[in-house]
């Protein structure tokens, strides 16, 4: 294998290893089912595919320019954090508040307040801040930011990041696709109980994101004194 194809499979893995833990696909699987309750399969296939879809472009687009745009508003990734924790921490704690039943915890996230009849409005909460977050987004940042730094040639590290991003949005496109079978599985009252765990990993993940970003943002560096 030469340089350039080991370079080539070595940003695939790179922005696969650093995305999937992040976007979890499977663990999100729970929660866009709940959210996406009432809708036939062939729409939520549908969505699926749209999510996942736009998923790719997110990541793709913040690869590529995410840089550029922070540097031009003056925002850093710290702010980009906060702001993407607390918008996790809203939709979390929605889900949390709704009432044990299970009717009054799948019309607390109905397709009517979520989606479009249709199911055409798919990008907040359910692209965004759900399934790709503040942090996917970070990360790919910093992979694009990380390909102008390596000695790597420009087009190979590219391409190969670009069909990393592919394969997360591969996993996220089957994971949701595939999601009412573990719901079959589970029953009436373990899809609940899945979707308060699921609410409540949500949640601390959104405290994490944002206590991660108010130390980068409001914590001065001990080296710097």
């Amino acid at each position: 294998m030469n340089e350039d194809a080991k370079s080539f499979v070595g940003a695939v893995v790179i922005a696969f290893g650093a995305l999937v833990p992040l976007v979890n696909p499977p663990g999100q699987a729970p929660v866009f089912l709940v959210m996406t309750r009432g809708v036939s399969d062939a729409t939520r296939t549908a969505i699926a595919s749209r999510i996942a879809r736009t998923s790719f472009l997110l990541l793709v687009g913040a690869m590529l320019v995410g840089s550029y745009v922070l540097m031009l508003f003056g925002l850093s990734l710290a702010v980009v954090k906060i702001a993407g924790g607390l918008l996790v921490i809203a939709t979390a704690w929605h889900l949390m508040s709704a009432e044990q039943s299970p009717d009054t915890a799948i019309a607390a996230t109905s397709p009517v307040t979520c989606l479009d009849r249709d199911g055409a409005s798919t990008f907040y909460p359910l692209t965004f801040p759900l399934t790709v977050g503040p942090g996917s987004i970070c990360v790919a940042v910093t992979l694009g930011a990380g390909m102008r730094s390596r000695d790597v040639p420009p087009l190979t590290a590219v391409l190969g990041c670009t069909i990393g991003i592919v394969l997360v949005s591969a996993a996220i496109y089957f994971s949701y696709r595939f999601a009412s079978r573990l719901v079959r599985a589970l029953g009436r009252t373990g899809t609940v109980i899945v979707l308060r765990l699921s609410a409540f990993i949500l949640l601390a993940v959104g405290v994490q994101i944002l206590c991660d970003g108010l130390v980068e943002r409001f914590v001065v560096n001990p080296a710097a004194n």
